[in-house]
């Protein structure tokens, strides 16, 4: 399986997503998976995963950070699932942002459309989100890129608040490997290094902005893996 390595370079003109202060007000805790899978397969709870689908793709800012998790961290359990479902059309546009920090308005008319249509297959694949709040600010569409900044921003919360990613006791949870790097870059860290540990575990090594070495985080991708090797075995 190839891992979807996100160029530092994503994550231009595009405000950071949380402040410390709410990051530290934010509620740590390890997920009860088993609770989350039956709660959005099961059409009575109001944490039922088309339910919930249908509320985030309405582009309203009412969703909160417990349906947030369902949300996130639910898809894991729906038949379509696969973390590792890259897309080429990401290939095509990248290097228009690594090449310059700023877009000229017919670079973020193409990254719009292409961002769109990727989201539109993929709605957690948080790298193009990223460059479509990028473009519509470009374009000066300052009001849907603040909705889509609000869906990142909790998407990105859900993520946190699942540990402290301190240690692989308080890992954070994610359900596609892109995200480790989408999280941590608009943390304003730098990306440098990952390790493997057995079971299941990634250790990200970050320098700060100042270029200073951050130390790093873990993620648990165990879960991630064992829905995977469920959905494709031939994998194994």
């Amino acid at each position: 399986m190839k891992r979807i390595l996100l160029s530092l370079l994503l994550i231009v003109n595009v405000a950071t997503f949380a402040s410390a202060q709410s990051l530290t007000q934010l509620k740590r805790e390890k997920p009860d998976l088993e609770s989350i899978r039956r709660n959005t397969l099961d059409r009575t709870s109001p944490y039922y995963y088309p339910r919930l689908m249908a509320e985030f793709q309405r582009n309203d800012t009412l969703m909160k950070i417990d349906k947030f998790r369902h949300l996130y961290l639910g898809t894991m359990f729906q038949e379509d699932y696969n973390p590792y479902r890259s897309s080429e059309r990401e290939l095509q546009y990248r290097a228009v942002l690594n090449r310059s920090k700023t877009l000229t308005r017919q670079e973020c008319d193409s990254v719009i459309v292409t961002a769109t249509r990727s989201l539109e297959d993929n709605p957690f694949n948080l790298g193009e989100m990223v460059m479509l709040i990028n473009a519509l600010r470009g374009k000066g569409k300052t009001n849907l890129a603040n909705i889509w900044q609000y869906k990142l921003n909790y998407l990105l919360m859900a993520i946190v608040s699942t540990g402290t990613g301190e240690d692989e006791e308080n890992a954070w949870y994610i359900i596609e490997p892109q995200h480790e790097y989408v999280l941590l870059n608009m943390m304003d860290y730098i990306v440098t290094d990952h390790i493997f540990y057995d079971p299941s575990y990634e250790y990200i090594s970050v320098r700060n902005s100042s270029g200073r070495d951050a130390g790093g985080f873990y993620f648990n991708i165990g879960p991630l893996l064992q829905e995977y090797y469920r959905k494709h075995p031939d994998e194994l």
